[in-house]
């Protein structure tokens, strides 16, 4: 059996509306786990609370409420108001950001800006050795040692997020969230940059939070996947099953939306449009969240929340009418 590394138990996450007594639910009773050396893919269209999660978790942003577990250390709980020192934590849990250029100091070296960790853990001993620590970082991401004496703005948007890969690296963590790591990359990168992530956590044995709108990047490197919308997990199983056996109507619209190579599989294959636009999490739908935008909405689904269940083994969904959903009813029904 796997051993867990990260546990996530009703992680919610509210923001105070200025001016007003409201508060925007950008993540509100997300649970889920990862075990170790796992990839755990979180898709959803923008503004459903992927980064916000990703980021609670490493307590960028300090979690509304919820608890926090890593490798059986409570870093946070608010019922209990318990927030562990993150210092130690820093070094074991690393981050990624989405927009490469935005995350790096223009006015540091590339090698600065990867030393810059090893600085503050204090992880040299002497320059010589922080200088081939820091070498040795930038070839394992692609890079050499001419780039570290340059600066962000002299590289591509594909070299910029290798530096951003090499500083997280640069402390040695087991575990790292990928906030969109590819998004801002061209196609052909991002399947450098994807077959890069892959191949360090088969060398270091990294535990990932990848998080994108991407459905087709999620599947091809995650081994679990959870789908969001509006702050909410409506469903989450293995790679394969969640693809072929998804069970919500969202997620079934998300995999209809990926591109299929070939043209006559393109032809037949049914394009699941959703209708209205995402609601306001300042104030959303009573009962399910989906219910305005789902084709299978009905007065059971204003009235009451969908729990999160398991429907068949490590396969979880929040669905009132997920049994229409999964045998392919016809969206106009």
């Amino acid at each position: 059996m796997s051993e867990k590394l990260l546990e996530i138990e009703g992680l919610k996450q509210y923001f105070p509306v200025a001016g007003t007594k409201n508060v925007v639910k950008a993540v509100d009773d997300v649970s889920f786990y990862i075990n170790k050396g796992e990839t755990f893919g979180l898709v959803g269209e923008s503004g459903c609370g992927k980064t916000t999660t990703g980021r609670s978790i490493l307590r960028l942003i300090e979690p509304t409420d919820g608890r926090i577990v890593y490798d059986g250390k409570v870093l946070f709980d608010g019922e209990k108001k318990i927030k562990a020192d993150m210092m130690p934590y820093r070094r074991k849990m690393q981050i990624v950001f989405q927009d490469p250029y935005a995350s790096l100091d223009p006015r540091m070296t590339v090698g600065d800006i990867v030393g810059e960790a090893i600085d503050i853990h204090h992880l040299c001993g002497s320059k010589k050795e922080r200088y081939d620590r820091i070498i040795g970082l930038l070839e394992k991401v692609g890079l050499n040692s001419e780039h570290a004496n340059r600066y962000p703005h002299e590289f591509s948007g594909g070299q910029r997020q290798r530096v951003g890969i090499a500083r997280a690296l640069a402390v040695d963590p087991e575990f790292i969230v990928c906030d969109e790591p590819v998004s801002a990359l061209d196609v052909s990168i991002q399947a450098q940059v994807v077959n890069m992530f892959e191949d360090l956590q088969k060398e270091l044995g990294l535990t990932y939070l990848f998080i994108a709108h991407d459905l087709s990047v999620v599947n091809h490197i995650s081994d679990r996947i959870g789908v969001m919308y509006l702050g909410h997990l409506v469903e989450m199983a293995e790679s394969e099953e969640l693809i072929f056996h998804s069970a919500h109507p969202y997620t079934r619209s998300l995999i209809s939306a990926v591109p299929v190579a070939d043209p006559k599989t393109a032809r037949a294959s049914k394009r699941i449009i959703l209708e209205g636009d995402v609601p306001s999490p300042v104030n959303p739908p009573s009962g399910c969240a989906f219910r305005t935008r789902c084709p299978y909405a009905d007065e059971l689904c204003s009235e009451k929340i969908p729990g999160f269940e398991e429907i068949s083994k490590g396969h979880f969904c929040a669905c009132h009418h997920r049994d229409r959903a999964q045998n392919g009813s016809k969206v106009s029904e």
